[in-house]
């Protein structure tokens, strides 16, 4: 009878062994399994929603998680100490601002864009120049995000005149691009400044409006290891898959351009 008990109660304590998860918790707060890999929290621009979250369920180094909003919100996340792994902009300034301040590792350029002018499928609006029509609604983007410091830079190159004329129809400045194409989409304005690629996946809902090759910003993306990542390894073989990887191949699936 006592020989039972003992081994009933070693079968218990097996079994228990193999229900452990092997997982702890890095000094930064990211789970780790018995492999290392540990996981991964993405900090990218809303630009990079479609592409970035393909090649987050893809990516075999690491479990990834992704967070995307605008640059300019996910920058101030990294100086106030939130936790983060990489940080993905749609710029290459704030990037270097976080690198200067040493919150994060050498930003490396991955993808290009291009801006356009989206406006709704059946809109007449057919160039730059017909935005400067009386009563036409703009949005833009808020001039502390990428996309609206890009639509200044073309605004800025053209004529006084013109440029006065579509300002006067900016109906309102949003703090993300995706806002700026939401708009597009419902209705709720006749044209919106945003990169090709948000143009792209609102599909049959708008159509792009060419922005002729000598206004056009120069818009490059960069990422970065943040600087008291718990999984530094992971997150810049993340970055490296972006640039010359399945994330890149993600990216020009979804009409980004490769780096500059």
């Amino acid at each position: 009878m006592k020989w039972g008990l003992i081994l009933a109660g070693l079968a218990a304590a097996l079994l228990a062994g193999c229900g452990s998860s092997g997982t702890d918790m890095t000094n930064s707060g990211a789970e780790t399994d018995a492999s290392g890999s540990g996981s991964v929290l993405v900090l990218g621009a809303s630009s990079l929603t479609e592409a970035v979250g393909e090649y987050a369920e893809s990516f075999a180094g690491a479990d990834v998680r992704t967070s995307f909003a605008g640059s300019d919100q996910l920058a101030a996340q990294i100086r106030q100490g939130a936790p983060a792994d990489l940080f993905l902009s749609a710029d290459t300034d704030y990037p270097a601002e976080l690198f200067k301040a040493g919150l994060l590792e050498k930003p490396r350029v991955f993808a290009a864009n291009e801006l356009v002018i989206a406006v709704p499928a059946d809109s007449d609006l057919a160039s730059l120049s017909d935005l400067s029509r009386p009563g036409t609604k703009i949005v833009i983007g808020d001039p502390s995000v990428p996309v609206g410091a890009y639509t200044r830079t073309v605004l800025e190159r053209l004529p006084a005149a013109r440029r006065e004329a579509i300002l006067a129809n900016v109906r309102s400045e949003e703090p993300e691009v995706s806002s700026v194409i939401a708009k597009v989409e419902q209705g709720a304005a006749d044209a919106g400044f945003v990169y090709a690629t948000d143009a792209k996946s609102a599909g049959d809902a708008v159509k792009s409006v060419a922005i002729p090759t000598g206004l056009q910003p120069e818009v490059a993306y960069a990422g970065a290891v943040v600087a008291d990542s718990g999984n530094a390894e992971a997150a810049g073989e993340f970055l490296d898959g972006l640039i010359t990887g399945g994330g890149a191949e993600d990216l020009r699936r979804a009409g980004f351009l490769p780096p500059p």
